[in-house]
């Protein structure tokens, strides 16, 4: 018998598995949400500076700004805590339309 991975350990492989192909990579994390948010918290996206991608903070509503950030993040290493929220003329230019909010962390992966 196989145990079969979580998708956060199959996220968390990816990102190693990138990682060790020399790749520099982040990982963003949904750490709260609010009212009628796509995602709940702990959802993750694993992205490395080629573009590629894995996972899902919000089922598609943010994530072209999240793997902004992200490139950002692996550029400079510094953390980023991104907000989306329906009142946000950001969120509704990136799509968060479904009266949510979330925030989300990303970070480089070491």
């Amino acid at each position: 018998m196989t145990a079969s991975l979580s998708p956060s350990e199959d996220l968390l492989a990816i990102a190693l598995d990138w990682r060790a192909a020399g790749l520099p990579v982040a990982l963003a994390t949904v750490v709260e949400t609010w009212g009628s948010a796509p995602r709940p918290a702990g959802s993750q996206l694993v992205c490395n500076d080629r573009g590629a991608f894995a996972g899902s903070v919000s089922g598609g509503c943010v994530e072209v700004a999240v793997i902004e950030a992200a490139q950002q993040v692996m550029a400079n290493g510094r953390t980023q805590l991104l907000s989306f929220g329906v009142s946000d003329e950001q969120a509704w230019s990136v799509g968060l339309a479904c009266g949510g909010r979330i925030r989300v962390f990303v970070e480089p992966v070491e």
